[in-house]
């Protein structure tokens, strides 16, 4: 329940607001409810678990929460043996130095994917930096640094230097790494809506026919087609621009990145399209 503001409109000053007859039911619900909409999006905030109505659109989990099945490391066969935490249903990338995958190294998924929707949560701490990386080719870069693939920033926007590096923000909390800068497109004017260091935030990336969406926190941030003339040419003057044909392979791992500082992970689920 709700007190807002009254705007400095002094005629309103005394104003008052009341609730009554307030209840609440918590048990024997499911007589209560109504039949799903299907033009109505469910969002689901429950933990590592997967809805009915998810699983009938064909969502699963990516991860189920408890071990490291189905995924390895980025430039090794296995999962890393340290570096990397699964406790209390939270995957925990841990600190290090600070660098590029210097420490346990990147994860991926041991399948491949080309038309996905991917959901997942991500808890940051102070000056953190990470990324989830999409179309990810781990043969490509054998030597230092990240494997090589578009990607989700992940990052603490105030305080970690990157979030002022790259071109005109490209390189900040949501953004398709530096090559489109994530801004609020869902409702004009609006920015995009990040819940800050140390609280959960749900990144969504949507890969379908081309067209590719990141959405934060509900919100559409970036949109671009990987095929178009123009994510051609801004590939081409960026740190991506040694890689042939980037980010058009028709399909690729999904990777969590080590980038030496502590994040945390939840509720990382999938749906692929025909």
């Amino acid at each position: 329940m709700q007190v807002h503001s009254i705007g400095g409109n002094k005629s309103k000053d005394g104003k008052q607001i009341k609730w009554r007859n307030i209840k609440i039911k918590t048990n024997n619900l499911k007589k209560e409810s109504w039949s799903q909409n299907p033009q109505v999006v469910e969002q689901s905030y429950l933990v590592n678990t997967i809805t009915e109505n998810e699983a009938r659109l064909g969502w699963r989990l990516l991860w189920d929460g408890k071990t490291n099945k189905g995924w390895r490391g980025a430039k090794r066969i296995d999962f890393p043996k340290t570096g990397w935490e699964i406790k209390e249903g939270v995957l925990s990338v841990l600190a290090t130095d600070g660098a590029e995958s210097t420490g346990p190294g990147d994860i991926i998924t041991e399948d491949l994917f080309s038309s996905f929707e991917l959901e997942l949560e991500f808890r940051i701490t102070e000056g953190a930096n990470s990324g989830i990386k999409y179309f990810v080719n781990p043969e490509l870069n054998k030597g230092k640094g990240s494997a090589i693939g578009c990607e989700f920033q992940i990052l603490d926007d105030k305080n970690h230097p990157d979030a002022k590096a790259g071109v005109n923000g490209n390189r900040t909390v949501g953004s398709l790494y530096d090559l489109i800068t994530a801004e609020g497109l869902t409702i004009a004017g609006r920015k995009k809506v990040f819940k800050g260091v140390g609280n959960w935030n749900k990144a969504r990336i949507v890969v379908k026919d081309g067209k590719v969406e990141h959405w934060l926190n509900n919100e559409k941030v970036i949109e671009y087609d990987r095929f178009s003339q123009m994510f051609k040419a801004l590939v081409a003057y960026s740190k991506y621009k040694n890689w042939e044909n980037f980010g058009q392979w028709s399909a690729g791992h999904i990777l969590l990145q080590d980038h030496g500082n502590t994040v945390n992970f939840r509720s990382i689920k999938i749906r692929e399209f025909n």
